[in-house]
C-alpha cells in the first residue's frame, strides 16, 4: 500500500516539475497506473475464512468454522447451488465428525467436496474469496426498486389500509386510522337512528 502511494506521490511531483519548467508533459502512463491499483491489498481465502468464523459467534477466535457459518459464506458466494447443495455440504462436514473445524481441515473439506461434485477448487476458492464481507448479499438494484415501487403503490391496498389514503394516494393521517365511536347504542350503519321517539 505504501509503496503504491509513494509511486502516486513521486509522479505527481514528477508532472508538477515538468508543468514549471515549461516542458511538455508525456502522457500519464496508463500501465502503470493500472499496475498500482491491481497492488491493493486483496482479501485473501484465510481473512474470508476468519470473517465468517467469527461471522454470528462474539466469542470466535477466527480459527474454527461451524456448518452453519460455512454454508453462509458458500450461500453469499453462490458456491452453494443447483450443483453443490446444503445436504452435500452437511454429509462432507460430518465427515470430521465436530462441531466445528480449523483452517487446513476446512481446505479437506473443500478439496473432498469439489472432487465428489466434480467442481474445480481454486474456482469454490476464488469466489469465497471475492464475495465480500460477511452478510452482504449483492442485491440487484432493479428488483429491489421495483419491490419497493410495487409495496408503495397505494392504489392496489385493500381493506382498512385503502382508508388510510385518498384516491390521489395522499395519506389521510389520523382520520384514516381512528375510528370515531358511535355510543349511541345502534348498530353501526343502522339506517333508522334516531327515527323513534324517546321513552318518558
Amino acid at each position: 500500500m505504501h509503496s503504491m502511494v509513494a509511486r502516486i506521490s513521486a509522479y505527481r511531483n514528477s508532472m508538477s516539475d515538468e508543468a514549471t519548467n515549461g516542458t511538455s508533459s508525456p502522457a500519464p502512463p496508463v500501465a502503470e497506473l493500472a499496475e498500482m491499483a491491481l497492488e491493493e491489498p486483496k482479501v485473501t481465502f484465510q481473512d474470508q475464512f476468519k470473517a465468517f468464523s467469527k461471522f454470528g459467534d462474539t466469542k470466535s477466535d477466527g480459527k474454527m468454522i461451524t456448518l452453519s457459518q460455512s454454508d453462509k459464506w458458500m450461500k453469499q458466494a453462490k458456491v452453494i447451488d443447483k450443483k453443490i447443495t446444503t445436504t452435500d455440504t452437511g454429509i462432507h462436514f460430518k465427515k470430521f465428525k465436530s462441531m466445528k473445524i480449523s483452517y487446513s481441515d476446512y481446505n479437506k473439506y473443500l478439496d473432498d467436496l469439489a472432487k465428489t461434485k466434480k467442481v474445480e477448487l481454486q474456482e469454490i476458492k476464488n469466489k469465497m474469496a471475492s464475495c465480500g464481507a460477511p452478510g452482504v448479499l449483492q442485491v440487484s438494484a432493479g428488483k429491489a426498486a421495483s419491490a419497493v415501487e410495487r409495496l408503495t403503490d397505494t392504489s392496489k391496498y385493500t381493506g382498512s389500509h385503502k382508508e388510510r389514503f385518498d384516491a390521489t394516494g395522499k395519506g389521510k393521517g389520523i382520520a384514516g386510522r381512528k375510528n370515531v365511536v358511535d355510543d349511541s347504542g345502534y348498530v353501526s350503519g343502522y339506517q333508522n337512528k334516531d327515527s323513534y321517539p324517546e321513552k318518558h
